[in-house]
C-alpha cells in the first residue's frame, strides 16, 4: 500500500470519526431535548388527569436508557397549598426508540428519599384527588336521604388504587405521614419493590401510638384488578390493628395476613368483588369478650361480597373455615332510605332512639358442614371454652343460625341457633368434668366481684342438703314456673322467651333482661365464672347443649342441684338455709305463699327487702308477681283452686331475715301510694305465655323422659 493511499485511508478515517461525533453530539443534544419535551408531556398529562402542579428536576441521562431527575414535587391545586408528594431523585429507564418515535416509554421507576404527606382537616384534604379525577362526573351517588352507594364508593377507591400502581417500581427511604382531626400515622419504608408486579418490602408503621414493623409481599396485576398480597409481622412480633384498638378499645393482633382480590364486577351500580383472606395466630382480646385472649390458630374465607346502595352482603359462595371446620354464610345488612326509617316514639312505643340503628335490616343464615365431632372440638377457639379445652367425641355435629333483625319492626325479630347431632357422643370431658353433677362435689359462690364468698359440698355429705323429694312441691312448682315453665321438656332453651329478651335489650339499649333457662343458671354457676363476657355467654350454651342433648343429667338432679346452690340473699345459699333465714322451718314444709315469696326474690337475692315497705307490708308490684304465679300454676294443673284462694299478702317471718323485714318504728301518716311496678317481678319467660300455651320453638315437645348417661372417660 502506497504512502498516498495510506493518506487518503487516514483522511477518510478521520472524517468518518468527526461525522460520527457530530453525530453523536447532535444524537445527545436531541436525545436530551427530547426528553426534555416528553418530561414536560409527562407533566401536562399528569396536570390534566389530576389538579396538581407537578415540578421536575433537572433531568439528564447517566447512560444509553437511563435517566436521572435530580428532584420532584406534587402539589394539589384544589386544596391547600401543602405538598403532597417530594423526591430527592427519581431514576427511570427510557426506551431511547420510543423517544425518537416520540411515544416515550418509561419503565422501572426507582424513587429515593422520598415523602408522601398526607393532610385532612374537617373541611378539605389534599389526597382525594386520587381517586377523584379531575373533570370526571362523581360517580358516588350524593343522595344522603338513599344512603351511601358503597358499591361504586368501593369501585371507585379499587380503581383508583389499582391505576396509580406502577408496573416497576423501587421505593427506597419512603416516608408516608398522614394527619386528621382524630388520627396520626407514620410509615417509613427502606424499601419496597414492584418487579414485573412481584411486591417486596419492609416497614415501620406507627398509627395512633401503635407501632408495627411488617414486612409485605405478593403479586399484583393492576389492569387485571388483581392482587394477591401477605403481611406479616417482623421478628416474630404480631401485627396489631390501631384503628380497632383506639376506636372500640379492642386489641386484634395477628402474625400472618393473606389477602387475595381475585374479580370485581360492577353491574348497575352494584359491585360484586371475589377472593380470600386468611389469618394465622389471629388474637382477639377486650373485656367485654372475654378475660382473656380469644385465639383462632388459623381462618379464612373465600368470599363473594356485593355492595350497593346503602347495603352489603356476603353472598351464596362464601365459605369460612376454622381450622378444619368449614361454615357457609350468607349475611345482609341494610339501612332503608331516610324517609322509611322509624325513629324515636314511633317505635314500638320506645321514648328514645339512635338514629344510628334506625332503619337497619340484618338477615343471616350460617350453615356449617357435616363436622367430625372432634374437627368440631379442635375447631374452637383457644380461650373462649376454656371449660371444654381437651374434649373429645364421636360422630358429627351441624351446626346453624337464622338472624332476622329490621330496627323498624323490633317485635318482628327472628333468631335460631343450634347444633344438630348425629350418632354424637362425648367420648372423653375437657377441662371440667361435666358428670361432676351427678356426684357429691364442692360448689365455690362467688360475688359479682369475682371474690369466693363460701365453698360447701353438694351432696349427701353437707347435712344442709336437700333433695329433690325433700322440697315443697309449692317451692318447685313456682320457681319452675317463674324462672323457666318448660324445664322439664325443653333441651336448655327457650328460643321465644330469648327473642322476647332481646328485643326488650334491644329497645332499651341497655342489658335489661336475661335469657336464661335454669339449665342456663345451673350451668353458669356451676361449671363458670362470674364475668360478665359474651364469651363466656357462648360457653355457657353450648355447655347447657352438651349436658341436655346427651342426656348427661336427668332433669330432676340438675333441678336438685339449682336449688341447693342458688343465692337467697346475702350469704344465704341453697334452699335449706333460705327456707331456716326466712321461715324458720324446713323446705318440705313450706306453703304456698312462702314458695312464692322465695321465687320471687331468686333474680334479686339481696334486695329480698324490697318486696315490703318499712311497715311489712307487701309492694303491689310483688303482689302482682304472687297473683301472676298463683293464677299460672292453677292454669296448668299445678295447684288447686282451694291452693289458689289460699294465696295471702300478708307472710311472718320468724327466722332470722324479721328484723331487717320489719324496720317501722311508729306509723307514717304521710306515705305516698306509687302506681305498681308491673315489671319490676315479671317473670322474663312468662312473656309468651301470657297469650297462650302455644309449645315454644325450642321446646322438644316430643322428648323422651331422660335418662342418665354413661359417664365418659376421664
Amino acid at each position: 500500500m502506497t504512502s498516498a493511499t495510506k493518506k487518503k485511508i487516514g483522511i477518510g478515517l478521520g472524517i468518518l470519526v468527526v461525522l460520527l461525533g457530530v453525530a453523536l453530539g447532535v444524537f445527545l443534544l436531541k436525545r436530551q431535548e427530547l426528553l426534555d419535551y416528553a418530561l414536560q408531556q409527562v407533566k401536562a398529562k399528569v396536570e390534566r388527569k389530576y389538579p396538581v402542579s407537578l415540578t421536575l428536576g433537572t433531568a439528564r441521562f447517566t447512560d444509553l436508557n437511563t435517566v436521572r431527575i435530580d428532584g420532584m414535587s406534587m402539589v394539589p391545586t384544589t386544596a391547600s397549598a401543602d405538598t403532597l408528594l417530594r423526591a430527592r431523585q427519581l431514576t427511570v429507564s427510557l426506551s431511547v426508540r420510543s423517544l425518537f418515535a416520540g411515544r416515550p416509554v418509561f419503565s422501572n421507576l426507582e424513587i429515593s428519599d422520598a415523602q408522601l404527606t398526607a393532610r385532612k382537616t374537617a373541611r378539605t384534604d389534599n389526597f382525594s384527588f386520587l381517586y377523584k379525577k379531575k373533570g370526571a362526573k362523581p360517580t358516588v351517588a350524593r343522595d344522603t336521604t338513599k344512603g351511601v352507594n358503597y358499591g361504586l364508593l368501593a369501585n371507585q377507591l379499587l380503581e383508583g388504587a389499582f391505576d396509580n400502581i406502577p408496573e416497576e417500581a423501587d421505593f427506597r427511604n419512603f416516608l408516608v405521614t398522614y394527619s386528621s382531626p382524630t388520627h396520626e400515622a407514620r410509615i417509613t419504608m427502606p424499601r419496597l419493590a414492584i418487579e414485573d408486579g412481584d411486591i417486596s418490602g419492609q416497614l415501620t408503621a406507627v398509627v395512633d401510638s401503635v407501632e408495627n414493623r411488617v414486612g409485605v409481599q405478593g403479586h399484583v396485576e393492576p389492569g387485571d384488578y388483581a392482587l394477591n398480597a401477605e403481611v406479616f409481622g417482623l421478628n416474630r412480633r404480631p401485627v396489631t390493628l390501631p384503628y380497632v384498638l383506639r376506636r372500640y378499645g379492642a386489641r386484634v393482633q395477628f402474625d400472618t395476613l393473606r389477602f387475595s382480590l381475585t374479580d370485581k364486577e360492577l353491574d348497575d351500580d352494584e359491585l360484586t368483588v371475589r377472593g380470600t383472606a386468611s389469618a394465622a395466630n389471629f388474637i382477639v382480646n377486650h373485656p367485654k369478650l372475654s378475660d382473656r385472649d380469644v385465639r383462632f390458630p388459623r381462618g379464612g374465607i373465600e368470599f363473594v361480597a356485593r355492595l350497593g346502595q346503602a347495603f352489603a352482603a356476603l353472598e351464596k359462595g362464601t365459605k369460612v373455615t376454622l381450622n378444619r371446620m368449614e361454615f357457609f354464610p350468607v349475611i345482609s345488612i341494610r339501612k332503608l332510605p331516610v324517609n322509611e326509617r322509624v325513629v324515636g316514639k314511633m317505635i314500638n312505643g320506645l321514648r328514645k332512639r339512635s338514629e344510628t340503628l334506625a332503619g337497619l335490616q340484618v338477615k343471616a343464615d350460617v350453615e356449617s358442614a357435616e363436622t367430625a365431632a372432634n374437627t368440631f372440638f379442635a375447631a374452637l377457639p383457644e380461650g373462649m371454652f376454656n371449660t371444654l379445652e381437651g374434649m373429645q367425641g364421636e360422630g358429627t355435629l351441624t351446626y346453624r343460625l337464622h338472624l332476622a333483625l329490621d330496627m323498624n319492626q323490633l317485635d318482628s325479630l327472628q333468631f335460631s341457633s343450634g347444633l344438630t347431632p348425629k350418632n354424637f357422643r362425648i367420648s372423653r370431658f375437657g377441662r371440667e368434668n361435666l358428670n361432676k353433677l351427678n356426684e357429691d362435689f364442692l360448689y365455690t359462690a362467688y360475688n359479682d366481684q369475682g371474690d369466693s364468698i363460701k365453698t360447701f359440698a353438694v351432696g349427701p355429705s353437707n347435712p344442709k342438703f336437700t333433695p329433690y323429694n325433700e322440697v315443697s312441691d309449692y317451692l318447685k312448682a313456682a320457681i319452675q314456673t317463674a324462672e323457666d315453665p318448660r324445664f322439664m321438656t325443653h333441651k336448655g332453651f327457650m328460643e321465644k322467651a330469648f327473642v322476647k329478651s332481646a328485643i326488650q335489650n334491644i329497645k332499651e339499649k341497655r342489658f335489661a333482661r336475661g335469657g336464661s333457662t335454669i339449665s342456663m343458671q345451673l350451668v353458669k354457676n356451676v361449671f363458670l365464672t362470674r364475668q360478665k363476657t359474651v364469651t363466656r355467654k357462648i360457653e355457657e350454651a353450648l355447655i347447657v347443649w352438651l349436658i341436655e342433648n346427651t342426656r348427661l343429667v336427668s332433669k330432676e338432679r340438675m333441678f336438685e342441684v339449682y336449688l341447693n346452690i342458688i343465692e337467697w340473699g346475702p350469704k344465704v345459699y341453697g334452699v335449706n338455709e333460705a327456707s331456716r333465714f326466712y321461715f324458720d322451718k324446713q323446705p318440705a314444709s313450706l306453703n304456698l305463699s312462702e314458695s312464692l315469696y322465695l321465687a320471687s326474690i331468686i333474680p334479686r337475692p339481696k334486695r329480698y327487702q324490697a318486696s315490703f315497705n318499712q311497715y311489712g307490708e307487701m309492694r303491689s308490684s310483688a303482689r302482682y308477681f304472687h297473683r301472676l304465679i298463683a293464677d299460672l300454676m292453677e292454669r296448668k294443673g299445678m295447684i288447686s283452686e282451694a291452693d289458689r284462694n289460699s294465696v295471702t299478702y300478708n307472710l311472718s317471718f320468724p327466722g332470722r331475715a324479721h328484723g331487717s323485714i320489719f324496720r317501722a318504728v311508729r306509723p307514717d301518716t304521710t306515705r305516698t301510694t306509687f302506681a305498681a311496678d308491673s315489671t319490676q317481678f315479671e317473670p322474663l319467660n312468662l312473656i309468651d305465655l301470657l297469650g297462650g300455651e302455644a309449645p315454644d320453638a325450642g321446646v322438644n315437645t316430643n322428648a323422651v323422659p331422660p335418662t342418665e348417661a354413661t359417664p365418659p372417660k376421664q
